[in-house]
């Protein structure tokens, strides 16, 4: 298993993995939702600077953000600042889109985005939008072609799945395990949580900074793909409900969205401390002994790496922390 680390990016990521890399984290991965967070590319390229051995990738780029074009250079532009330690996942979009007013994209075109990405990084020539186009960058100015860069397609579900067996190096899920066995070998799962110190409970002020964001994320998923059928069972899932839907409709996607994975925004936090319970069964929260052996479960499922996104004050503390019982 593969003790790897995802971060909300924020000015201080760079920092954070640099950090990371010191405490032994295998691979830093960065979100890619602009409206929420700094550019990833920015972030991965002054990370890239500080850092000599931790991998590095965006995990998950959204298609419809970014020209292939863009996405291609960008890509190169990173291996060339760390040789051999980029990857990328890329996916139908979940934040990145909502914020924006949009709805997850289509599994057909996240398909023909990854074909016409990968074409451009062997230095082929691709069709886009009607046009041909090729990295035409002149020696010097970019990594020769072929770009070698290993591409995990971000997927939860069976559309997203049939894409990564076909196109994908490997699969980066956030929300299941990914056990499917004819999927590919590298199976990442994003992972939230803190490991509990003496005598602390899921609703104590400083487990809900630290973890609470993975169990918010769960009424954001659940309610923007099924509404009010989506969390009125969960407990707080009607007070949370009731709060948002104060917001009209209009700009509730960007209510929906506050503070996505980086803290509990006041908006959802009665709702979170009601539901503080479930921390243990949904995030990887809970004594380092227990957490220990839900990683091995999970490994022996078949997942070969965990992304571990911590938060709360103590950024590099919960990396601490978390390393130690990753094992």
């Amino acid at each position: 298993m593969d003790c790897s680390c995802a971060f909300a990016t924020s000015p201080e990521t760079p920092d954070h993995i640099a950090a990371a890399e010191r405490i032994g984290y295998r691979r830093a991965w960065c979100y890619d939702s602009p409206a929420l967070y700094p550019d990833v590319w920015m972030t991965l390229a002054l990370a890239a600077e500080r850092t000599s051995r931790i991998g590095l990738g965006p995990a998950v780029l959204v298609p419809s953000l970014r020209h292939p074009m863009v996405n291609a250079a960008a890509i190169a532009t990173l291996a060339g600042l760390a040789p051999g330690r980029v990857a990328v996942a890329i996916g139908a979009g979940f934040t990145g889109r909502y914020t924006l007013g949009q709805r997850a994209m289509r599994w057909s075109d996240v398909a023909a985005y990854v074909r016409t990405l990968r074409a451009l990084l062997r230095g082929e020539d691709a069709v886009w939008e009607g046009a041909v186009t090729r990295m035409v960058h002149p020696a010097g100015f970019a990594p020769p072609r072929p770009v070698e860069v290993p591409i995990l397609i971000g997927a939860d579900g069976p559309k997203g799945y049939q894409v990564a067996r076909q196109l994908g190096d490997g699969v980066f899920a956030a929300a299941l395990p990914p056990t499917d066995p004819d999927l590919p070998t590298w199976r990442a799962l994003l992972a939230f949580g803190t490991i509990l110190l003496d005598g602390e409970d899921p609703g104590d002020p400083r487990v809900l900074q630290a973890a609470g964001h993975g169990l918010a994320v769960a009424f954001h998923a659940l309610y923007e793909r099924g509404g009010a059928d989506g969390v009125d069972g969960l407990p707080g899932g009607v007070t949370w409900r009731t709060a948002i839907e104060q917001v009209p409709e209009e700009r509730r996607h960007l209510a929906v969205h506050e503070d996505h994975l980086v803290r509990v925004s006041d908006r959802d936090l009665p709702a979170i401390t009601e539901a503080s319970s479930l921390l243990p069964t949904l995030t990887l929260t809970g004594p380092a002994d227990q957490v220990r052996q839900r990683i091995e479960q999970l490994s022996a499922m078949g997942v070969t790496e965990i992304a571990y996104q911590p938060a709360g004050p103590d950024i590099v503390g919960e990396l601490e922390r978390f390393r130690s019982a990753c094992g």
